[in-house]
């Protein structure tokens, strides 16, 4: 019995400690990343207006087109912070004060990820929602009306389907790949067709659309990737969108760890632009592709108690299928 009470009292003062140091480490952070209430105010009013967004955001669509390869300048589109985009931000900034649900989501993290990888966890607790691009930059992509109507879409790697709801609503028929179970019950729930990782190569139709945004550095075989993709394209008139985070810095998740692909794609170049002009001129036209448009987006992802959100730089690239 005695065993029994210093067991718990340990497990209590654990706990105990834990919230103590993440309470620690949140007053470190507040004023670096908005967390008083007059600097939540400030920040939600400057992104309330795009022409007056700050510089931080600015930032995230800048580009240099004279340090763009000649083939590759022409085709740059440059985006800007639009309302689907702030109303992300607001929505991630209001989620990173739910104290309670951030305690509760570092202590299930803190638990699970020497065994789970860090996308299921966030499955499970619903949290992590990704933000690529809103429907007016798609449009601006893809080059199509609002009204615009296509067969089939295919998302690989779609997480919780956030993004895929967005290039959705121009389908009729939605796929998707996902490793995670907790984001394939997301997928399910929200009615979209789940197909096996090796199943989609081998449905017998092939995809008007195809989106792999941000899984080239997250797979071991991307250039077999991007090959597959080539093969299971409408010919002619199927597109791939496809992000890369720049810097091009490739790891794959396996039970909670990271390691280096099986294959390896080297991105020349120290800029983003010149790893644009790289991925475009050599990567791309190596499996058969060539790009029809690019830009310069942030991948967003909703934060935690440490930080309101997270951001990383994204190309975002329009290809089709050159015919061999």
């Amino acid at each position: 019995m005695c065993h029994l009470q210093l067991r718990t009292l340990l497990f209590v003062a654990w706990v105990l400690g834990y919230i103590a140091v993440l309470l620690g480490t949140r007053k470190m952070w507040t004023g670096k990343y908005v967390r008083s209430p007059l600097a939540r105010s400030l920040f939600m009013n400057m992104i309330s207006e795009s022409e007056e967004s700050g510089q931080e955001t600015q930032e995230w669509y800048k580009c240099s087109p004279d340090l763009l390869g000649e083939v590759v300048r022409p085709l740059f589109v440059q985006s800007h912070l639009d309302q689907d985009t702030q109303a992300f931000l607001r929505r991630s900034i209001e989620k990173s004060g739910w104290m309670f649900t951030q305690f509760y989501h570092s202590f299930i993290s803190t638990v699970l990820s020497p065994l789970v990888s860090r996308t299921s966890i966030n499955g499970f607790l619903g949290r992590g929602s990704m933000f690529v691009f809103s429907a007016d930059q798609l449009q601006q992509l893809l080059r199509v009306a609002p009204e615009w109507r296509g067969e089939r879409l295919l998302d690989l790697g779609a997480g919780d389907g956030g993004v895929t709801e967005v290039m959705g609503a121009h389908f009729r028929e939605v796929y998707a790949t996902e490793v995670s179970p907790p984001m394939k019950w997301h997928l399910q729930r929200k009615k979209y067709r789940l197909l096996g990782i090796d199943e989609w190569q081998h449905t017998g139709f092939q995809y008007d659309l195809i989106s792999c945004l941000n899984l080239l550095d997250r797979c071991d075989d991307p250039l077999d990737l991007l090959r597959g993709i080539h093969r299971s394209l409408v010919p002619s008139t199927g597109r791939l969108i496809l992000a890369a985070v720049l810097p091009f810095q490739p790891w794959v998740e396996i039970g909670g760890k990271w390691q280096r692909p099986r294959e390896h794609i080297k991105v020349k170049g120290r800029k983003w632009e010149e790893q644009v002009t790289n991925l475009s001129n050599e990567v791309f036209r190596e499996v058969g592709f060539e790009v029809e448009a690019v830009t310069r987006l942030p991948y967003l992802c909703e934060g935690d108690m440490y930080k309101d959100y997270y951001v990383l730089d994204d190309a975002v690239f329009v290809l089709k299928p050159v015919e061999e």
